[in-house]
């Protein structure tokens, strides 16, 4: 049996390199806005290429958000406070990151008795579609369509910010 004979490596300063086009942004630069409820968002980054999004929340004690499922999968990273979601058995902490596979329902909640409110960091690939208790699509949202509420609810509540400044 002959070895087969291996090309000549290839120095990666031989490839072509991407230009780099980095983005900075300090979250503390974007306000909360206000969903309803007490729950409150900041939309930090939308990438155009890709359709990832990161998004921040604060909830509540005692938030249970409708059940829902997101159409790529999603990794979230707790700042403060205790949540989990109702179909699973853990209790995210602050330092928790927690997987949520593609295409999975979940219905995520603070414990009534969470001394303070919790902040996660989502970072998500693909739509977020809403459900019903019966099961039913009452919505679907993406980067763009949260984006753009974003943009909305912190206008209405006296923060305009620029769209340039989350897309990257």
């Amino acid at each position: 049996m002959t070895a087969m004979e291996l090309p000549p490596p290839v120095r990666v300063t031989e490839l072509p390199e991407t230009p780099l086009s980095s983005a900075h942004l300090n979250h503390h630069a974007l306000p909360w806005v206000e969903q309803g409820g007490g729950v409150a968002m900041k939309m930090l980054r939308v990438n155009d290429d890709t359709g990832h999004w990161v998004s921040m929340n604060r909830f509540p004690p005692g938030t249970e958000l409708p059940a829902h499922r997101h159409s790529g999968g999603v990794f979230a990273f707790t700042l403060q406070g205790r949540w989990g979601y109702r179909e699973s058995a853990f209790i995210a902490t602050p330092g928790s990151l927690v997987r949520e596979p593609a295409n999975t329902s979940h219905t995520l909640y603070v414990p009534a008795d969470a001394t303070e409110a919790t902040e996660v960091i989502f970072f998500i690939d693909g739509s977020l579609v809403h459900c019903l208790p019966d099961g039913s699509i009452w919505g679907v949202s993406d980067a763009h369509t949260q984006l753009a509420e974003y943009l909305a609810l912190a206008a209405a509540q006296g923060h305009p910010i620029s769209r340039a400044d989350i897309l990257g």
